[in-house]
């Protein structure tokens, strides 16, 4: 191995035995090695190693000869291959955050089980790190920066972020009227929760204007590559944008073509094909001849197909299911009646309990289902069974303040490694609803997780599983467990499964909603909101439910108050 990469290693192997508590002396040993060996010349280095002299340099003991010498001549290190192998990888993405050295990520790996970058980030809005020994406010507040920063140059972000970049980018571009038409495209229209780039599709009797106007905007950073009818760029927040620019009867075909998915473009094709037509990006063609259409809507009917809604082109079915005419009525934000899973201040969220329901109010809500975390979540002031009290005598008095807004009781509990619940029945049945939730041992075995699912869905008072398989975007995946076996024990159980909505978990995934609306399963979609704003991201789990073909029917908290009142008493 060359130099660099021994003294890499050696660098490596110091922040390693940082991360697993060893005693300082040693770490600092490689960490002088590393420089050792950085200062040296690549023949020197060699030439040592050859001679088996480095054991006289300053700073390298015999230990670290020997390691050396392996590493030089072979280009490997056991000692390295193990030692990395029994730290968790994302700890040392963690440490890629300016200011956050080894000491305070192996705090957050033993007291809140914090072992990646996106676990970081969603403790952080949620406000766990506020009240740990050496951190605080600002600290969270300097973590969260240090992730935007990060993630600019990563190439891959939330939707919600996109989403957000995409509709600023698009409102400066409607502000001059250089366009005929104009739409998202790509997956940021088809509403997939991971985003590699924004992509514009437009349509204009002058391209190079529009398109001069696209890479001279003040949010563009680097204008990547422009041409007549073309042109990509990288934004200030780091997302790329791609903007086309075709003929105006070239629209309707251009826009489904780069919405795509790919998949779902190969099986049109393979569809046109079968009708003895072609088509690709610039029309339908029969016998070599352009077939007319104003928009998509025609495009689809000219293919003698039903409007197939962006989100649902994956060639998940919906061709089939347009052909035949049993595409689903998709759900619509408006049909949202209520929001279930709100943090207040009692557990980690931020605003009071009247501030919630005043917002609520406001928003035109039928209902409000509170949920602070149990107990058992000390990291995020889990409540007591007198703080349970408390809450509900305070619940009571804002429902006489606040008629207008079903006020339900609820609490997030959860789901030990036993599968039982943290608080006794007789706590639980004061309440009006239970959400139920995996928070630790994410990890578990296959089947002992699916076990420890099972039996919490199996007990009478649990209304909801929450964010059920615990997965978080870009940082941690699901965990291990036979899905089917607890999808058919809610069915059984009567239990209705989160949708939640924050953007960092969109759990669950949307490809598992299509067998669950087949099952007859119940979906609540739930921002798991810890401040008002967080409400907004209900959005995001509407989107998610279109995506898996969820209608109006299939949603819990598009009923109304009256409704959930009935369901809630009758659990």
């Amino acid at each position: 191995m060359e130099k660099q990469g021994t003294a890499k290693m050696l660098e490596e192997i110091g922040v390693l035995l940082e991360l697993k508590g060893e005693n300082p002396f040693k770490s600092r040993a490689y960490y002088s090695a590393a420089r050792t060996v950085e200062m040296m010349g690549e023949e020197e280095l060699k030439r040592l190693v050859d001679e088996d002299q480095l054991k006289a340099v300053k700073g390298i003991g015999a230990a670290l000869n020997e390691k050396l010498k392996e590493l030089v001549l072979t280009g490997a290190l056991p000692y390295y291959d193990e030692l990395k192998a029994s730290v968790p990888e994302g700890l040392l993405e963690m440490l890629r955050v300016p200011g956050l050295g080894s000491r305070k990520v192996r705090a957050l790996y033993e007291m809140l089980e914090i072992s990646s970058l996106a676990e970081l980030e969603y403790a952080c809005r949620e406000n766990r790190l506020v009240g740990l020994k050496g951190f605080g406010p600002k600290t969270q507040e300097n973590i969260l920066e240090g992730i935007d920063f990060l993630r600019r140059y990563e190439g891959r972000v939330f939707y919600s972020e996109a989403h957000q970049a995409a509709g600023a980018l698009l409102k400066e571009l409607k502000n001059r009227p250089l366009y005929k038409q104009i739409s998202l495209a790509g997956s940021i229209r088809r509403c997939k929760e991971i985003i590699k780039d924004i992509d514009l599709v437009a349509s204009a009797a002058e391209p190079a204007n529009l398109i001069a106007y696209f890479t001279g905007l003040e949010q563009v950073e680097e204008v990547i590559a422009k041409g007549d009818t073309k042109s990509a760029v990288r934004l200030q927040g780091g997302i790329n944008a791609d903007l086309r620019v075709v003929k105006p009867e070239e629209f309707p075909f251009a826009l489904h073509h780069f919405t795509g998915s790919k998949e779902h473009n190969t099986a049109m094709r393979h569809r046109a094909r079968a009708q003895g037509l072609k088509i690709n990006e610039y029309g339908i063609f029969k016998n070599g001849e352009s077939l007319k259409c104003s928009s998509e809507n025609e495009f689809f009917e000219t293919l003698g197909l039903n409007y197939i809604e962006p989100e649902l082109r994956e060639n998940y079915g919906e061709i089939e299911a347009a052909e035949s005419g049993f595409l689903p009525n998709l759900v619509e934000l408006n049909d949202i009646k209520g929001i279930f899973h709100v943090h207040t201040d009692y557990s980690d969220g931020i605003n009071t309990l009247e501030e919630v329901i005043y917002y609520c109010r406001e928003k035109g809500y039928q209902y409000v289902g509170i949920t602070d975390h149990s107990q058992s979540a000390f990291y995020a002031g889990g409540l007591s069974k007198d703080d349970l009290k408390k809450q509900a005598e305070e619940i009571s008095a804002l429902r006489e303040k606040y008629p207008e807004v079903g006020i339900y009781h609820g609490v997030e509990s959860d789901i030990r490694s036993d599968g039982s619940l943290d608080y006794d029945d007789h706590t639980l049945e004061r309440l009006d609803f239970v959400i139920a939730s995996v928070h630790s041992g994410l990890k578990m075995e296959y089947a002992k997780m699916t076990d420890r699912l099972l039996k919490a869905l199996k007990h009478p008072l649990v209304t909801m599983l929450g964010h059920p398989t615990n997965r978080l975007l870009l940082g941690r995946e699901s965990s291990s467990f036979n899905l089917g076996k607890i999808f058919q024990a809610a069915v059984e159980a009567g239990v209705i499964l989160e949708l939640n909505a924050s953007p960092a978990r969109l759990d669950l995934d949307w490809r598992h909603l299509k067998k669950i609306k087949a099952m007859g399963l119940v979906v609540s979609i739930n921002p798991d909101a810890h401040r008002l704003e967080s409400f907004n991201d209900t959005a995001l789990g509407v989107a998610m439910a279109r995506k898996g073909w969820l209608g109006k029917e299939d949603i819990f908290n598009t009923r109304s108050r009256a409704a959930v009142e009935t369901f809630l008493k009758g659990r």
